[in-house]
């Protein structure tokens, strides 16, 4: 790796899953807000819905989702019940709009078991317009999966399953407390695709501890023999201020940011010899795949879940710490499942902070989806003065070139294409909100 890029390697940046991003959300947006925003949709939007389920049979030392360990089922159907509830409330305010794209997300939704999930999909059956669903995704911990769930997925009309990988090295694994072999894994991918769950996206992860450049090549070949649709390889972002269980992992035990690097560059070797395209960031997919031509296309998208081919006019997140997105601004539930349960139970929306979009906010934020997305984009002809100066030390270290006024990110920038997004983001210094490295 060239060495003038390791001097940007340690900056801290956001992931730009969002713009602005959250920690800049405040609690002038609440439950009125989020409620007159569901109203305010046009008669004709298009939804996709998130729905959270915030809980596992025990936390992995890296995770950075918002979750809990739990192996008591009441929890989970209490919660079950109001994210039913929520449904309804949602459709209440906008009618039985159409939804393209359903995503169960966690923690681990399988907890939920296969009468609950089929429970809530009735619901939300009841409450919207599936007829032109085109995505049906769910998050699967491979532990956890039996034949029994999958069954209950495909009869849902679940078309696509991604599974958590992170490293098939057994020292690697013992670091993040989770265990699971290569067969695990493979087991769970047949069950999948002889129930009719045909896409199946593996997710593979660098920086983690112990773990070395070896590690992740191998990985990266094992995964591809599984033939996945999609992966996506995420840099371990170890934040303990935020997430108490990372404090079980040593920091002497992280690789540094040459390593890091090095690992990321490997990784992406190594899957685009074995065929993938790379997508954005961190994504890789078959040739063949929509979100390949999506990219090809410049019609990927970017959310809270990542890089996406939904094409909704909103996205409405369900249950404790999902953020929504409309047109007028974002809005997100209480992060913790008791305030959540609290605010379900009055009859209430469960918003606590977001924020309402400026015009300035919906013209970076639409640059900063570009460029995460294209890895290029043309800044606009006018304003923007800010932007420029923030940009040259990337320009002169190699990482992207300006012409005129487009920048593009390098191969050798490809990985520091969040530094550029951030050049981009007129909040980033407003408030003492502290992020994860750059790479």
């Amino acid at each position: 790796m060239h060495s003038k890029a390791l001097i940007h390697a340690e900056r801290a940046v956001p992931r730009y899953t969002s713009y602005p991003t959250a920690p800049h959300f405040s609690q002038e947006v609440g439950p009125s807000r989020h409620a007159s925003w569901l109203a305010a949709l046009p008669e004709d939007a298009s939804l996709s819905l998130y729905l959270h389920v915030p809980f596992c049979s025990s936390l992995c030392f890296y995770c950075g989702c918002t979750t809990k360990a739990t192996r008591r089922v009441e929890p989970v159907i209490a919660y079950a019940e109001r994210l039913e509830r929520e449904i309804v409330l949602t459709a209440a305010r906008t009618g039985r709009k159409t939804v393209t794209h359903i995503a169960w997300g966690g923690g681990t939704p399988s907890l939920l078991g296969p009468e609950l999930i089929e429970r809530l999909h009735a619901r939300i059956a009841d409450a919207f317009d599936l007829g032109r669903l085109t995505e049906h995704a769910i998050e699967l911990d491979p532990r956890e999966t039996t034949p029994e769930m999958v069954a209950a997925l495909a009869r849902i009309g679940v078309t696509r399953a991604s599974l958590g990988v992170q490293d098939f090295s057994a020292h690697v694994q013992a670091a993040i407390g989770r265990v699971q072999s290569f067969g695990t894994v493979e087991d769970v991918v047949s069950l999948l695709r002889r129930a009719g769950i045909a896409s199946v996206n593996l997710d593979l992860m660098y920086g983690l501890p112990r773990q070395t450049t070896r590690d992740v090549r191998r990985t990266a070949a094992l995964a591809a023999l599984l033939r996945p649709d999609r992966l996506a390889l995420f840099g371990y972002a170890h934040v303990p201020w935020v997430r108490p269980n990372q404090k079980r992992i040593d920091e002497a035990d992280l690789p540094g940011p040459a390593e890091r690097l090095d690992q990321a560059e490997e990784a992406r070797e190594a899957l685009v010899g074995l065929g993938y395209v790379a997508v954005g960031l961190d994504h890789f997919a078959r040739p063949d795949d929509a979100m390949a031509r999506a990219a090809s296309a410049g019609r990927l998208k970017r959310n809270f879940q990542g890089y996406t081919v939904d094409q909704a006019d909103a996205l409405i997140g369900l249950g404790a710490s999902s953020i929504s997105r409309f047109p007028f601004g974002y809005s997100q539930n209480a992060p913790d499942a008791a305030s959540y349960k609290r605010a379900i139970d009055a009859g209430d929306f469960a918003t606590v902070r977001g924020i309402a979009f400026t015009d300035e906010d919906i013209r970076r934020g639409a640059l900063i989806e570009r460029l995460m997305c294209d890895l290029a984009v043309d800044l606009a002809p006018e304003g923007l003065d800010d932007v420029w100066p923030r940009l040259t030390p990337l320009q002169h270290d190699g990482l992207l070139t300006i012409e005129g006024r487009r920048i593009a990110m390098t191969p050798l920038g490809r990985p520091f294409v969040r530094l550029a997004a951030a050049a981009i983001d007129a909040r980033l210094h407003q408030g003492h909100a502290r992020h994860s490295a750059a790479v």
